[in-house]
């Protein structure tokens, strides 16, 4: 069994593949959960909750108060990172994701059960929010969380490798969220589903996330942390150390993070509508190039892991950028052409080189901060860049709204968002903490 010795400081231990690959997919099992979750109000943002909870006779103006209610979620993420970032460097990864886990599941099968606007008025919108925000927070500390005690169970010139497999969850959790969704429209009419048809997919949270509590539990903690603690080496303040010394790394960390996210609410949660609303696609058809695009995304996802580890995080970052601006205008094309394969083959090609810099962005920015702030300072990152990637659904619904419902409004945006993740892949060498053998 291959062996490294993991030199970083804040731990001693020799690290193996096999504890590796034990702890990636317990952090797998969490990330999938949370996107699960998260894809699931993003594809009711779309379809569904601008007419359960947004009432309004002008439909663009219902569409963006429910794509409004998922961006206040991302707002809440900073807030989440930095508290459960925080409670991460002190008292542990492991007991930290124990609770971020149980208070996604909960949350999200809450808002299955939320009644709608014509059962209790102004009070279900308000309630839907408070949900949303509550979300938002448990999901600010899951990522980071689970980032965090892959790369520092795993061998140190393999971390890249391992950190792609978190990511992984992502794609699974579309895969399950859209394709609940498109099983409810399939199984129900479409006002059968938009009455409680949507709702299922939310209720399920509940039985998952008992399976995925119990798979976290098994979990170790992580050795670096392990090792910090016994040398009472632990920082004492992470989130004043983290915005007091690092605020570079908390702006290359988000812009690094921003296409991986942003993108892909681009390419899913406002294509869904785009289609839907303004090109008179079928809602089975949107959602199934969802699914499409993320079942094409984990190898690409593995890939872009085995690539990191090869040739180094930010080369990947840096290509995947550009690729990912490249292909962004023919992707819209073929979305418009109105011929069902070639809508969902450009969902797919634009997600497939987006998630090349998805891949490789948890190994820079775990890599961007030293141990004993390293939770708190990626949440920082991660969330930040997903706060600003909330709105981008809204900011595409607006701007082409604007433009007479023109396309490339948002072709620009995910051009944009491409190459501002292509500089962050640029800098991110020069400001990331220096660990012997291993590749940025």
């Amino acid at each position: 069994m291959a062996q490294t010795a993991n030199v970083e400081a804040g731990t001693t231990r020799t690290l193996t593949d096999k504890e590796a690959t034990k702890v990636a997919i317990g952090a797998l099992v969490g990330t999938a959960m949370e996107w699960y979750d998260f894809f699931l109000f993003s594809a009711a943002a779309a379809l569904v909750f601008n007419i359960q909870y947004f009432v309004s006779e002008n439909a663009t103006a219902a569409i963006l108060a429910s794509f409004a209610t998922f961006g206040v979620g991302l707002v809440a993420r900073p807030l989440g990172g930095m508290f459960f970032g925080a409670m991460g460097d002190k008292i542990g990864r492991r007991k930290t994701l124990m609770i971020t886990i149980v208070g996604i599941g909960v949350i999200t099968g809450l808002i299955g059960l939320l009644p709608s606007y014509a059962a209790i008025g102004i009070a279900a919108p308000i309630l839907l929010v408070l949900l949303r925000v509550f979300q938002g927070l448990f999901v600010g500390g899951e990522w980071s969380g689970a980032m965090t005690i892959v790369v520092e169970n795993a061998p140190l010139k393999r971390r890249a490798r391992y950190a792609a497999l978190p990511q992984i969850g992502s794609p699974i959790g579309t895969i399950f969220s859209s394709g609940g969704f498109y099983l409810m429209t399939l199984f129900f009419s479409q006002e059968n589903f938009a009455a409680f048809g949507w709702r299922i997919p939310f209720l399920a949270a509940f039985p998952i996330v008992l399976v995925a509590l119990y798979i976290r539990s098994r979990l170790d903690e992580s050795p670096v942390f392990t090792e910090l603690k016994e040398r009472d080496a632990t920082e004492k303040a992470p989130i004043r150390a983290v915005v007091s010394k690092h605020w570079g790394q908390i702006i290359v960390g988000m812009a690094a993070a921003l296409l991986g996210v942003g993108g892909f609410y681009l390419v899913t949660a406002f294509v869904v509508y785009y289609g839907k609303a303004i090109l008179d696609y079928s809602a089975s058809l949107m959602l199934l190039g969802g699914l499409v695009a993320a079942a094409f995304e984990i190898p690409v996802l593995i890939a872009g892991g085995r690539l990191a580890e090869r040739f180094g995080a930010s080369k990947v970052i840096i290509y995947g950028g550009l690729l990912s601006a490249v292909v962004a205008v023919p992707a819209f094309l073929l979305i418009e052409s109105g011929n069902s394969f070639l809508v969902v083959f450009g969902m797919t090609v634009a997600v497939a080189a987006l998630s090349f810099p998805y891949a490789a962005s948890g190994t820079v920015l775990t890599g961007l901060f030293p141990a004993s702030t390293r939770y708190t300072g990626v949440g920082f990152c991660q969330n930040v860049a997903g706060m600003i990637s909330g709105f981008v659904p809204l900011m595409a619904t607006a701007l082409v709204a604007s433009a007479a419902n023109h396309w490339w409004p948002a072709a620009a945006m995910l051009v944009f968002l491409s190459l501002f993740t292509t500089v962050a892949g640029i800098i991110a060498p020069r400001m990331s903490v220096d660990l012997p053998g291993f590749k940025h």
